[in-house]
């Protein structure tokens, strides 16, 4: 046993022990700031977004929060859940088209965690398991699809895997807000295939866009054609159209024949025809 003894500054008798109730107060002051400390410990301030699961001595008690939380050391505990949208990568994998053609895909997925206490409660890891359901949906959503309807039908193989991720997970009390494709990967081979394919069909399209614009401007030519020769003045006057359109410049020489005598020459070659027909004939 320790044996107290106190030692004055100044004069005056010296007690043999130490007083009584000073030793009983030193005791109860460190029972007192025990027990503070353990009332301490057990406050939690669960945030404006998060919800917390209480469990006693193991067992579902209810949710808690946001706010101030009490756990009582040692019997509760607490589990918080934010309730705000989350974001979560699904892994690059690689798939096999129904085409048989590989090709990496990776997107990504946002949720939001409706019911906390089936989010804790009915899986382990709910964030790991969205990711890995979603991977595993991905692949088997590609894997009936052709190379070409991958790459064009993005939207409605997002809305696919949506449909049955989001009822899967809606047991887990989870909502699947949307699912994004991010990159689809294909080998460099198959890339130079479809470069060389895409450039041939712009070509295609080129041309027949021309043939189809000569078509038209020679159905043009042959209806103005017809125009002008049924029309009286019709010929000089794209004549002198012409004439001005030619403009004066060094470049340009022009030699002037009178209408008249290009319409009598053509009335003479109409003639000399019909003259030789009927020689023919004879």
């Amino acid at each position: 046993m320790i044996d107290w003894k106190y030692v004055p500054t100044s004069g005056g008798p010296v007690p043999d022990e130490f007083p009584p109730m000073a030793g009983t107060a030193v005791v109860l002051f460190l029972v007192l700031m025990a027990v503070w400390a353990l009332f301490v410990s057990g406050i939690r301030v669960a945030a404006q977004w998060e919800h917390g699961i209480l469990l006693r001595f193991g067992k579902y008690v209810g949710v808690r929060g946001p706010g101030i939380i009490y756990v009582i050391p040692f019997i509760d505990s607490i589990q918080f859940v934010d309730t705000r949208l989350l974001t979560l990568n699904i892994p690059s994998q690689q798939v096999i088209t129904k085409d048989n053609v590989p090709a990496q895909v990776d997107g990504v997925l946002y949720f939001i965690v409706k019911e906390a206490e089936k989010a804790v409660l009915t899986v382990q890891n709910y964030r790991f398991a969205v990711a890995q359901y979603a991977q595993a949906t991905l692949r088997d959503v590609v894997g009936a699809l052709t190379l070409d309807e991958l790459l064009s039908e993005r939207e409605q193989i997002q809305r696919r895997v949506a449909e049955v991720v989001e009822e899967r997970i809606r047991g887990w009390g989870l909502h699947l807000d949307s699912i994004r494709l991010q990159d689809i990967e294909m080998p460099d081979d198959l890339k130079r295939i479809m470069s060389r394919q895409a450039a041939a069909e712009r070509e295609k399209r080129a041309n027949i866009t021309k043939s189809e614009g000569d078509k038209i401007a020679a159905s043009n030519l042959a209806a103005a054609a017809g125009i002008m020769a049924t029309t009286s003045g019709a010929m000089k006057l794209r004549t002198l159209q012409t004439i001005d359109g030619l403009g004066a410049g060094n470049s340009n020489t022009v030699v002037m024949f009178p209408i008249e005598l290009v319409e009598a020459l053509d009335r003479l070659t109409d003639v000399v025809k019909t003259t030789g027909m009927k020689t023919s004939q004879k």
